[in-house]
């Protein structure tokens, strides 16, 4: 046996991935565990709950990795600060005692983590080298293109090479501060959202505005190549000497300064967001042409954050001419903890693969999972009030009886997910065809911005009924957008011509409207068998109840919080919004038989964080 960890941590979305004999067994993100966002400290929950799952003692560990070359990124950082003398002072001044404590000593501090128990080897991956492996190895191709997208690595910001049988390769780069990630967040950070964790909202409000500003970003800000490379105009910028993303002269350009937090969202921000996503996609689909002529795949795999940029993805998919492409479900950071065990057991090790068409990634669900009687005594101590279905087809029907009444519902089942999407294991469910649950559940559930799209999923088999995608396209972990189909579309009210911004919102699209966004596309998740049993069942009986195959899925947390681990974790969201149902494995609880309230003084204090102005 042979027992490889992989680790990412210090930057952005810590995580731990345990592969055994080449089989990835546990995957998880810290902040799950720690219930703080983008945790980026060592993942000494994750570890141990890799390691504890699989019953593994870290003695019986045979390689550790970490996810990139500190001391590379650590000369990029010195020779940008000496280019930046004395402007980059503030920023050298404030990211120091970090490098100085920890993450110039990663040995001793994931020795650290590891409770000084490991004594073997450490093997340190180039950043996108992880990402690199992380997209190809766990693929269901043979052979493919890679291409990588990210903010920076050590030095690379976009990588693409190619992928055979056990070995990855990576050809060419393009290198900071030109960077595809850094420019999407530049534009985060300006249109009043948070760098790293705010591009969603970015990528949702888009389509409420139009590109005016594409034009004037290609001609002044960047110089694009047909090939998809390009250069930055770095005077526009400020993040390789200060503590923001932009400069004044950025500001100038695009007629003021960067929006407020919080504050009201105008036309200007969802005009700047279409603009900056049109780029965006205009050099992803420039770069996946130029990779398709020069390897001659037809084949395209994709990681690195900018890859969670789905609506990118479906154009690639669409128009970039390769047959099939796969993305690593875990594109950020964390995934980085994968590529890197991957890549010691295929390439360092020389082990073989065999894809035989299939992905080798488990739908993602590599995280914690409980047993119905472990989850019965949690909900005991709770003093929560549920009730048992004794069969998943007792569940399935109960279940998509309460969704087809336009109940929400909490829905905790297996294994939780690894990566930012929560896959039918800690996720939300509703109605598709309701015309109101896209508004009750971002401002009463979510507690977010009421602009942000949710998410269909739909039976595999039907996919091609509802949107326009070919009935062999598998997309089991929602990272792609499609447009819906012409012949569910509803004819749009006479007065929407004179509807802007935000008020696009309240017109009905089309026969699932809370799954519809205001341009008619769709981030759309398959369901099978397979991977998803028990969440298939209870689509196949919501179909059989309502004819319609499609149903809203959205993340199991409320914003600023991670995703739910535990079964504690899901009552406590349950009881602090107002989501109808909870259920838990078999067990399922509606919110007007709970015993245990709490007061609403509580709640409003807890939830005082996450309300919206």
């Amino acid at each position: 046996m042979t027992a490889i960890l992989g680790i990412s941590a210090f930057y952005h979305d810590s995580a731990a991935v345990l592969v055994v004999d080449g089989e990835t067994v546990a995957a998880a993100q810290e902040e799950r565990f720690t219930r703080k966002k983008h945790d980026s400290r060592m993942p000494i929950s994750a570890i141990e709950f890799c390691l504890e799952s699989s019953g593994i003692e870290v003695e019986d560990l045979d390689f550790v990795g970490f996810y990139d070359k500190p001391l590379t990124k650590f000369e990029r950082l010195l020779e940008t600060y000496l280019a930046y003398v004395p402007r980059g002072y503030r920023s050298f001044r404030q990211g120091m005692p970090l490098w100085l404590k920890q993450k110039l000593f990663l040995p001793r501090e994931m020795r650290n983590g590891l409770q000084g128990k490991y004594q073997g080897r450490f093997v340190f991956t180039d950043h996108h080298e992880s990402h690199a492996a992380s997209a190809f190895f766990p693929s269901p191709f043979e052979e493919a293109a890679i291409l990588t997208f990210d903010g920076v690595g050590e030095w690379s910001t976009t990588c693409c090479g190619i992928g055979r049988g056990s070995t990855i390769e990576l050809t060419h780069e393009l290198q900071f501060p030109h960077s595809l990630g850094l420019l999407y967040s530049a534009f985060t950070y300006y249109t009043g959202f948070r760098v790293n964790s705010g591009e969603y909202k970015v990528m949702g409000l888009a389509p409420y505005g139009e590109p005016v500003y594409q034009d004037l970003i290609q001609e002044k800000v960047l110089d694009l190549k047909e090939d998809g490379s390009f250069h930055m105009d770095m005077s526009y910028f400020n993040y390789c000497q200060g503590l923001t993303m932009t400069s004044q002269k950025f500001h100038r350009l695009f007629g003021g300064p960067p929006r407020k937090p919080e504050s009201r969202v105008t036309q200007r921000e969802m005009d700047l967001a279409a603009s900056v996503q049109a780029v965006t996609e205009e050099i992803m689909l420039r770069t996946a042409r130029h990779v398709r002529t020069t390897t001659g795949l037809s084949k395209l795999v994709l990681a690195g954050g900018v890859a969670l940029n789905c609506v990118g993805n479906g154009r690639i998919l669409r128009e970039a001419g390769f047959d099939d492409i796969w993305i690593q479900p875990a594109a950020g950071d964390a995934g980085g903890a994968l590529g890197v065990a991957l890549f010691i057991w295929h390439q360092l090790l020389e082990n073989k693969r065999d894809p035989q068409g299939k992905d080798r990634q488990r739908g993602s669900f590599l995280g914690p999972s409980f047993s119905d009687d472990e989850i019965a005594k949690r909900l005991d101590k709770q003093a929560a009030s549920y009730q048992t279905c004794m069969s998943d087809e007792e569940l399935a029907h109960r279940v998509a009886e309460l969704i087809a009444q336009e109940k929400v519902v909490g829905w905790f089942q297996g294994a939780m997910e690894f990566g930012p999407r929560a896959l039918g294991g800690r996720s939300i469910l509703g109605d598709a065809r309701s015309e109101k649950m896209q508004s009750v559940m971002n401002l009463k559930i979510k507690f977010r911005e009421s602009f942000r799209p949710f998410a269909p999923i739909v039976l595999r088999e039907h996919v091609h009924e509802y949107f326009q995608m070919s009935a062999e396209t598998e997309s089991p972990y929602m990272l792609l957008v499609a447009p819906v189909q012409e012949r569910i579309r509803t004819e749009l009210n006479k007065d929407y011509e004179g509807a802007f911004g935000i008020d696009k919102l309240n017109y009905r699209r089309s026969s699932i409207p809370a799954v519809t966004h205001v341009d008619y596309s769709a981030r759309v998740q398959t369901v099978d068998q397979e991977r998803h049993p028990l969440l298939y069942q209870l689509m196949k009986s919501f179909y059989d109840k309502t004819g319609c195959p499609v149903m809203i899925n959205t993340s199991f947390n409320i914003r600023s919080e991670p995703i739910v681990c535990t079964p504690e974790d899901a009552y406590r969201c349950f009881q602090m919004t107002d989501m109808d149902v909870l259920v838990v494995g078999h067990h399922v609880l509606e919110k007007d038989q709970q015993d245990s309230q709490l007061t609403e003084k509580e709640r409003q204090e807890h939830l005082a964080q996450f309300q919206l102005d």
